[in-house]
C-alpha cells in the first residue's frame, strides 16, 4: 500500500449497484491527477447481489490506485457516507453516487479550487443525466431533480441561502464534516422500499448555521446513470416522498412552527405546479404535464406522513 497522505477522500456508497460500480470506479482511476493523491473508499451498504466481489475484483486489478472496500450493516446512506468518511485519510471528503461518472478532470478541479478557495467549507457541482436509452417524452426540468439532473449557475458561485449541493457530487472538508457530525441518521435516504430523503440539504444547512460558505463550480461534473425503464410511477412516488419525509422529519426537529410553513410552502408549490402544467399543455407537450403535478402531490403526502 501507498502510505502517503491523499489530499482527498472519494467516499461512495452503494447498494445493489454492482452492475455500475465497475465505470464508476473506472472514472475515478483514470483521472488526471497522480494516484498517490486521492483515495476511494466503497461503502457496501448490506448489497444482495455481487457488489462485494465486483469491489475486491476492481482493487486486485488496480493495484496502483488507492482503493479500499469496507461494509455497513446498518441500512441507510447516511449511515454508509458517516462510516466511508472515518476511515478517510484526505482533508477533503467528496462523496459520489454508485451510478455516477466523473469526468477525468473532476479530481483536479476540486483540489485547485479548495487552494485557490481557503474560505470554501463545501463545494457542489453539476450532475448530468445521463439516460439511457433516451430521455423520457414526459420529462420535464422540474421533474428532473428526481433524478439527479443539478445544473445550478454557468459560473462559479456561492450558494443562495435555501439552496445546497446534490449528494451524488459534493465536497466537504473532513474537518468541518466532524465538525456539525456528519449526516443525521434520522434521515437515511433508502432504507428498504422507504425513502427519508433531505440528508445533504440538513448537512449544508448545518454548515452554514455555523458559518461555512458553499460554493458551486458548474465545471465539477459528474454524468448519473438513468435507466429509464426503471422510472416508474412507483420509483418517481418513492423518491419524491422521501423528499417530503425528509423535510418532515428535519422540520419537526426544528419545531411546529417550522413544519407548518414547510406545508404552507407545499400547498403553494402544489398550486404553481398546475401553473406550470398549463404552460406545458400550450407548448404543445401534454406528456410533461401530469408529472409535474404528481411530483408535488407526492412530496406533499411524505410530509404530510402518508
Amino acid at each position: 500500500m501507498n502510505h502517503q497522505q491523499p489530499e482527498i477522500s472519494v467516499v461512495i456508497c452503494t447498494y445493489n449497484r454492482a452492475v455500475y460500480l465497475p465505470e464508476a470506479l473506472g472514472s475515478l482511476y483514470n483521472q488526471t491527477i497522480g494516484k498517490n493523491k486521492f483515495e476511494v473508499i466503497v461503502v457496501n451498504n448490506n448489497s444482495t447481489d455481487n457488489t462485494e466481489q465486483v469491489c475486491k475484483d476492481f482493487i486486485a486489478n488496480h493495484p496502483e490506485g488507492l482503493f479500499f472496500y469496507t461494509n455497513e450493516p446498518q441500512q441507510g446512506a447516511s449511515f454508509a457516507r458517516n462510516t466511508g468518511a472515518a476511515l478517510a485519510k484526505g482533508e477533503l471528503l467528496c462523496f459520489m453516487d454508485d451510478d455516477a461518472v466523473a469526468k477525468p478532470d473532476y479530481l483536479a478541479l476540486i483540489l485547485a479550487f479548495f487552494a485557490a478557495h481557503p474560505d470554501a467549507g463545501g463545494l457542489g457541482g453539476r450532475i448530468i443525466p445521463r439516460y439511457i436509452p433516451e430521455e423520457p417524452k414526459w420529462m420535464s426540468h422540474f421533474v428532473s431533480s428526481l433524478v439527479g439532473n443539478f445544473d445550478y449557475s454557468k459560473e462559479v458561485c456561492v450558494f443562495s441561502p435555501n439552496k445546497y449541493p446534490l449528494e451524488s457530487n459534493m465536497i466537504i472538508k473532513k474537518l468541518d464534516f466532524e465538525q456539525v457530525n456528519g449526516f443525521n441518521t434520522a434521515l437515511p435516504g433508502v432504507k428498504g422500499t422507504l425513502r427519508i430523503g433531505g440528508e445533504g440539504k440538513e448537512f449544508f444547512l448545518k454548515l452554514k448555521a455555523i458559518g461555512k460558505t458553499i460554493y458551486y463550480h458548474p465545471q465539477v461534473i459528474v454524468e448519473h446513470v438513468v435507466e429509464t425503464q426503471k422510472l416508474t410511477p412507483e420509483y418517481m412516488y418513492r423518491v419524491a416522498s422521501g423528499i417530503g419525509r425528509g423535510e418532515r422529519v428535519r422540520t419537526h426537529e426544528i419545531g411546529k412552527t417550522s413544519y407548518w410553513l414547510k406545508v404552507l410552502e407545499y400547498l403553494f408549490k402544489l398550486g404553481a405546479s398546475f401553473v406550470l402544467a398549463l404552460g406545458y399543455f400550450l407548448q404543445g407537450h401534454p406528456a410533461k404535464m401530469k408529472p409535474v403535478v404528481q411530483f408535488r402531490i407526492d412530496a406533499l403526502k411524505g410530509l404530510l406522513g402518508y
